[in-house]
């Protein structure tokens, strides 16, 4: 079967914004049914966070393996090499036209555009570009800065600051259910956090600013990802080829690439390895947070990265530990979850 892209419906297309429609504009894409009845969240949605949360859960270990395990020199270096095999991953998909960059299929750029997107498709995607390039320069060095338990804790506060970007972008208002719950993560976060005997003033800054670009660049996305028509594959295309060259000056300039190039483990197999399923899970992860963001929403987002912290937490304590025992820590711990597990249930029966 020819996976040349046509007008077919029968094409198989993984958008970031809304499923096609038929003639008379329903939706017709049977992916796109409601979890189960009564409930706000879709199949769709639910596959796309559980997605993202298995790959960010993974993706954080293999990162702070590389940075703080091997000490890899470079936060920024790392996140080059991602970008690249993600961009490389993306044209070889497009060029063999198993993928699309496009939601609509009438919209596909020729083949002979070498961008594969117009011109007008890359100004208008600029301002995620900047944004995306922000946060993970960020939340790269954010992971250095504090052992895993700490990192993923001090994060849970994410959430509050994408509610205040988004009801600023675009008013959105959340009823007391869901306040609620986020307010019970965030005292459970600052309750983990109250004991931590490695407090560190940069570490603590630097996960702040993480929690800040990426409430910025989730609610880009989800502005931005339903109006650019690009599916995931496409907004990720857009990013890399603005984002790359400026994030290679930037290296450049630092002296990272040096660095980089006199780094004694550069060719250990262990190292190759480790920066291998790096580079793999970050390119699954861009694409499940773009897919979970416009699906469902940016807090729902940021919700979905608090749910997999249980497992991060665990891995991060078994395999790097960093965190001494601590009541508090544990209570805070569960007080988080619970939060998180509250803003599910009323994701799902639609409060």
């Amino acid at each position: 079967m020819s996976l040349k892209p046509s007008d077919s419906s029968e094409n198989l297309i993984l958008p970031v914004s809304d499923p096609p429609k038929d003639l008379d504009g329903e939706r017709h894409h049977k992916a796109d049914e409601k979890l189960f009845k009564g409930s706000a969240m879709t199949k769709r949605g639910a596959n796309a966070a559980i997605s993202y949360m298995t790959c960010a859960v993974l993706l954080v270990l293999f990162n702070k393996a590389a940075l703080s395990s091997y000490n890899f020199p470079s936060a920024n270096v790392l996140t080059l090499l991602q970008m690249v095999c993600s961009c490389c991953f993306l044209y070889l998909l497009r060029s063999w036209r198993i993928i699309s960059f496009t939601a609509n299929e009438s919209l596909v750029i020729s083949d002979n555009s070498p961008t594969f997107v117009s011109l007008k498709t890359l100004r208008h995607t600029s301002p995620l570009a900047g944004t995306y390039l922000l946060y993970m320069i960020v939340t790269m060095e954010s992971v250095r800065g504090v052992n895993v338990p700490m990192y993923t804790t001090l994060r849970r506060t994410t959430v509050v600051f994408t509610m205040i970007v988004e009801y600023i972008l675009v008013g959105q208002r959340y009823t007391s259910s869901v306040i609620f719950s986020v307010g019970l993560i965030v005292f459970g976060a600052f309750t983990a956090g109250a004991r931590d005997l490695s407090f560190d003033s940069y570490g603590y800054a630097v996960v702040f600013m993480s929690n800040i670009t990426t409430a910025i660049y989730l609610a880009t996305i989800s502005r931005i990802g339903k109006t650019s028509g690009l599916n995931s594959f496409g907004l990720m295309w857009c990013n890399g080829i603005m984002c790359g060259p400026v994030l290679f000056i930037w290296t450049l300039l630092r002296g990272d690439l040096k660095m980089t190039i006199n780094f004694p483990y550069l060719f250990s197999p262990g190292f190759i390895v480790v920066l291998l399923f790096s580079c793999i899970l970050a390119f699954f992860l861009n694409y499940s947070i773009f897919l979970n963001t416009t699906l469902n929403s940016a807090v729902t987002q940021t919700i979905s990265g608090n749910l997999k912290d249980l497992f991060t937490i665990g891995f991060g304590w078994i395999i790097f530990g960093g965190l001494p025992f601590d009541i508090w820590n544990i209570i805070g711990q569960l007080l988080g979850f619970a939060g998180s597990a509250l803003y599910a249930y009323y994701k799902l029966v639609g409060k």
